[in-house]
C-alpha cells in the first residue's frame, strides 16, 4: 500500500512538472488595415547576437513555414555574421529587395527571467484505500505531507513580427508574443515557439 501511494504521488508530481514546461501565445494581433494578398517568398530573421542561436532558430522557422508554393529563406544564408555583429541596415534592405522577398518574419528575445519562489508544503488528495485504519494511516502518513521547498522558474518571452515588403519601409501584417516557462532545453523551446507562430499565421490566413 505504501508503494502504491508513492507511485500516485510520483505521477502527480510529474504531471505538475510537465504542465509547467510549456509555451503559450500570450499576445496576437493582425493588422486590420492590411489589404494585401498571400506571400510566396519569405525572409526569416532572428535578431540574436549568437550566430549558432540565430541559425538554429531561423532553420526551424523556415522548416515550419515552407510548403508547396511558399519559399522561406534564413537570413544567415544571405547575410552571415560573426558572433554579436549586427546586420547593417543598408545591406539588409539590399538583400530583401534584391532577392524579391515579399515578406519578412523577424523574431527577437524580449526577456529572459528567472524567479525563485517558496512553495509551502501541501497535503495531496489521495483516494481512500480500505483495510485497517491503522494499516492505512501507517502506510500513507509519511508520504501524504510534502515539505516546503524553493522553486526556480525560468520564463523566455519572444516577439515575432510579420511584415509585407510591398511598401518601401515594410508594413506590419501580424505580431505575436510567446511565453515559454521552464523549457527543458533551448531546442525544445524553439520548436514550441515555431509551432505556435506557424499555427497562428496559418489561422490568420497569412501563410
Amino acid at each position: 500500500m505504501k508503494k502504491l501511494a508513492i507511485v500516485i504521488l510520483s505521477v502527480l508530481s510529474v504531471g505538475t512538472m510537465l504542465s509547467a514546461k510549456s509555451s503559450k501565445l500570450a499576445f496576437s494581433w493582425r493588422n486590420p488595415q492590411y489589404a494585401g494578398g498571400s506571400f510566396k517568398n519569405i525572409f526569416v530573421l532572428a535578431m540574436n547576437g549568437q550566430a549558432s542561436g540565430r541559425a538554429e532558430f531561423e532553420d526551424r522557422m523556415v522548416a515550419g513555414i515552407a510548403r508547396p508554393g511558399v519559399q522561406a529563406v534564413p537570413s544567415y544564408s544571405l547575410l552571415p555574421r560573426p558572433e554579436s555583429t549586427p546586420i547593417e541596415m543598408d545591406q539588409l534592405r539590399s538583400v530583401v529587395q534584391g532577392q524579391g522577398f515579399d515578406a519578412v518574419l523577424v523574431s527577437r528575445l524580449v526577456k529572459y527571467d528567472k524567479s525563485v519562489s517558496y512553495v509551502p508544503g501541501q497535503a495531496y488528495p489521495l483516494y481512500p484505500y480500505y483495510g485497517t485504519f491503522y494499516g492505512y494511516y501507517g502506510a500513507l502518513y509519511p508520504v501524504v505531507y510534502s515539505p516546503g521547498y524553493l522553486q526556480t522558474d525560468t520564463t523566455a518571452q519572444i516577439e515575432t513580427n510579420f511584415y509585407s515588403t510591398a511598401k518601401p519601409d515594410g508594413e506590419i501584417v501580424w505580431t505575436g508574443t510567446s511565453n515559454t516557462v521552464n523549457p527543458r532545453s533551448v531546442s525544445k523551446a524553439i520548436d514550441d515557439v515555431v509551432k505556435l507562430v506557424v499555427q497562428q499565421l496559418g489561422k490568420e490566413g497569412i501563410i
